[in-house]
């Protein structure tokens, strides 16, 4: 496994934003939300105030404090570029976790969730989801895997704006920022229809999302191909994994996206 060094990380104290859930036998329809593209705020609504609101989780001051780890990487690009599918197998491949920002908000659109109403509002709307509970939720998530000994991850869905790379940094260590960008013909041909404002909204956010990372040097532009084997095979050769892949391929363990098996 590809492994840095690492200490514990800090977690944002989100105050009964994300407790223990209790699941429904309910058979009631709920929201559904688009696992490819779903909304949260994009707006300075999460304060300063939260933000200053950062605690480290204690850690002894020795040398045995620092233990190798797994990768701790984001993907962020375009909606129409299926990086959920592309997040899932790396991390498989790396055995690190793969956390969905998508998955983490369905979780919780359950009436018995503190936080129900007000996603299953948003969600029925049209409209964001509140941005401090989607903190509140991967925060919570973070540290509970902390603890449970997850090393490392791959993460999906966040950071959208620069806003919440800025918050991201302060709740946990990105080594690196995958960005995954389609050809401009692809994106001609969902130029109309229900792609369109979606994709406006993401080409206004990602602007200064990109240049944030890539002032930190740790934006990796990755261009997808139309061929979804080519795809596979340039970001295991991006991300220096074809060698791991073609171990697990050896031991007739394959890793691949599902509709390359």
């Amino acid at each position: 496994m590809v492994a840095v060094a690492s200490a514990a990380p800090s977690f944002h104290r989100l105050a009964r934003l994300a407790l223990p859930r209790s699941y429904s036998t309910s058979g009631a329809p709920q929201p559904q939300l688009d696992p490819e593209y779903w909304g949260y705020s994009a707006t300075g609504s999460y304060s300063e105030t939260r933000r200053d609101s950062v605690c480290p989780v204690p850690v002894a001051d020795t040398d045995s404090s620092v233990q190798l780890r797994g990768v701790q990487w984001a993907f962020i690009g375009c909606p129409l570029a299926k990086k959920r599918v592309y997040a899932q197998t790396i991390s498989r491949l790396l055995q690190v976790p793969y956390i969905s920002m998508a998955i983490l908000v369905s979780q919780e659109l359950n009436p018995r969730s503190s936080v129900y109403r007000q996603i299953a509002n948003a969600v029925n709307r049209g409209e964001c989801v509140p941005e401090d509970i989607i903190f509140g939720l991967l925060s919570k998530r973070l540290e509970e895997g902390y603890y449970r000994g997850e090393t490392g991850f791959v993460l999906d869905g966040i950071p959208r704006t620069r806003l919440q790379a800025e918050i991201l940094d302060e709740l946990v260590e990105i080594d690196l920022v995958v960005n995954f960008k389609c050809s401009d013909e692809y994106l001609e041909k969902h130029q109309e229809g229900p792609w369109k404002d979606k994709l406006k909204e993401h080409f206004e956010q990602s602007k200064p999302l990109e240049a944030y990372y890539q002032k930190e040097k740790r934006l990796l532009d990755f261009q997808v191909s139309t061929a979804p084997r080519d795809t596979w095979q340039g970001l295991l050769a991006a991300l220096h994994l074809e060698e791991l892949n073609a171990v697990h391929s050896s031991n007739k363990k394959l890793i691949a996206p599902p509709f390359l098996r």
